[in-house]
This record gives structure tokens, sequence and C-alpha cells, in this order.
């Protein structure tokens, strides 16, 4: 069940080629105690999808992959339905799902990397719609106490790309499940980027498919796939700065693109601010952000993680440079 010193490349997006000391997968929670008791004295990391990691060098750890499936209804009302999805879910498959059923909620969330346990990490989203809009509780083994705990959205704290499970809570939990209430009766989002312009385009009538098909459409036409081009998708939160900050910062680049938020801040498009410091599309040796979507750092082939760390490191200064915004990793580094 355990395997020695073995490569990681064809377990994170970017493709790195790193090695971990040991490695196990498991589809269960027995299984995982199995593991756990046969390797006590081992430090531990957690892999799901490997699309939101970058690694600069070996994993001196037992890595466990996350390959917890199933997908349950656990309740349904006339107006909502609630599932049970295993960790390990690919996310976009559990999309798709729901599509098929005509089930409302993270359509605007389609393709998507990674899997079902990463998303209440991260508090994924796209297009106005986040995790917690659609989330009621997830289950989580302890790994002090080796139960499994339910933790609901209020103990999750979750925020921008933000959770629990990357603060205080970061390596206390193995996430095996999320229990999602999705609606019957469809809550369109279409104002948010190009989602409408898509849709006008096609003629399409509004539905949970059309606005997937949309969303899948505009990412594909500007992100690159990982079985292309490694890459972990946006690298970037998307800055938040106060409104006095904004108002500054306007003056003197008054076409800068802002989303108001209702708590008194401005978030901006990092992506724009990546381009207009001269980033969008240029290639440094192996590295460079995407010439389609200036937040997507790309590995040509046979980049490490160091160099490709590096060349984030000077994106984030000459943004700063320019516009006195630090911007914010969104990607792991290990």
């Amino acid at each position: 069940m355990i395997q020695q010193n073995i490569s990681l490349k064809e377990f994170n997006t970017f493709g790195i080629d790193v090695n971990a000391k040991a490695f196990a997968r498991f589809s269960t929670i027995d299984q995982l105690k199995s593991i756990l008791t046969e390797n006590e004295n081992l430090p531990l990391f957690i892999l799901g999808g490997g699309s939101n990691i970058l690694f600069t060098k070996d994993v001196d750890a037992l890595v466990l992959k996350n390959e917890i499936t199933g997908l349950e209804i656990i309740d349904e009302t006339s107006e909502t339905v609630t599932l049970k999805v295993g960790a390990g879910v690919v996310w976009h498959d559990f999309v798709l799902y729901t599509i098929e059923n005509g089930w409302s909620g993270v359509e605007n969330m389609s393709l998507i990397p990674g899997n079902v346990g990463a998303s209440p990490m991260q508090n994924i989203g796209a297009y106005g719609v986040e995790i917690k809009d659609v989330f009621s509780y997830l289950e989580a083994f302890n790994l002090e106490t080796k139960e499994i705990e339910t933790i609901d959205a209020a103990t999750c704290k979750f925020g921008y790309r933000e959770s629990i499970f990357k603060r205080e809570a970061k390596g206390k939990y193995i996430i095996s499940a999320v229990v999602f209430t999705l609606n019957k009766i469809p809550d369109f989002k279409t104002s948010y980027g190009a989602i409408q312009d898509e849709l006008n385009k096609n003629h399409t009538p509004l539905s949970v498919r059309a606005i997937s098909d949309a969303v899948i459409a505009i990412r594909q036409s500007k992100l690159p796939n990982p079985k292309v081009l490694g890459n972990a998708g946006s690298f970037f939160k998307n800055p938040v700065i106060s409104n006095e900050a904004f108002d500054v910062l306007v003056s003197k680049f008054p076409t800068i693109p802002n989303y108001p938020q209702d708590n008194g801040v401005v978030k901006l498009a990092a992506g724009w601010l990546i381009e207009q410091a001269g980033w969008k599309g240029k290639r440094v040796g192996n590295v460079g952000m995407h010439e389609k979507q200036a937040l997507v750092l790309v590995n040509y082939g046979g980049a490490t993680g160091d160099e490709l760390l590096a060349h984030s490191q000077k994106v984030i200064d000459s943004v700063k440079e320019l516009f006195e915004i630090e911007l914010e990793r969104e990607v792991n580094i290990w």
C-alpha cells in the first residue's frame, strides 16, 4: 500500500518532477486509519488533484492521495437538493452531474481544476459564485483524535479564497466529504465577466447547462490545458483594497477595472495589473505568464519549481512598483 521514493510529476498540474519519500492512496477512512497506524513517525502531506500546489523541493513526508469517492442525495425538498460528495471526486465531474439533473448553484464554477475536497479549503469561486454560497457542511478526519468531525460554514470562516483550513486548522484535518445544497429553481447569475455576452452570441435560452457551456467556452478560450502546458490556473488572488486606497489609485489609472464589494472595499483584477506591468505573454526561459490570461503562470516544459516561484516574485515586485499593490499567491508553495 505504501510506495517509497516516487515521483510526483504526474500528480501535480505544473508537472514538477519532485520525489515523495513515501506515497499512499486511500479511498476509505478505514484505509486511511490503517496507513496512519503503520506510519506513525512520518510527517504527512495531503494531496488532492494537485492543481493548487507548486513544488519547489522533494517532499520528505508520507504523501497521502485522497481518492474517497461517492455522491448521494441526503435531503430533498420541492425547492432544494442536498448532496454529499466524496472529497476525491473530480470537481468538474460533480458540476456536470448537477447540470444533468438541472440543479443550480455550481454551474458558474464549471471546469475549475481539482477535487471536491479542496473546494472549501480554498473557498473556490468563479464568475460571481463561491463555494460558501452552496456549502452546508463538511466531514473531516481529525488527525489528532482519529475521529470524523462535522464542520459547518461558520466554523470554516470562509473569506475570499480563504478558510480555516488555510490558517489555524492547516494540517489538522483530512476532508473526507463535502455537503452542498443546490436549488431546483435556478437562480441564474450571468452579470459577471463575459457570460451574458457568450449567451447572446449563441442565442442560447437561459438554463444551468447554457451557463455552464458559456463558462466552459470562456475558460477554454483563455486558459491553457494543464495536460498541454503545466499550470495551476489563476496563480494570484485578485487584490482587495479600501475605498480610500481605490480613490487614490483610480485618479492615477482611470481605466482600472474594479468591483466594489458590500463591505466597503474594492476588488481589483490581478490579471489587468499584471498585464499593465508588461508580463502578459512574456516568456523567460521555460516560464511565463500566459499570452491569453496574465493570471496564469505557465511551465512551458522542463521548468523547476524554483524557476516558477522566482518568476512569480518578479511579477509581484513589478506590480508593487507600478501600483503600490502587493499581489498574493493563490497557489500553495512547497
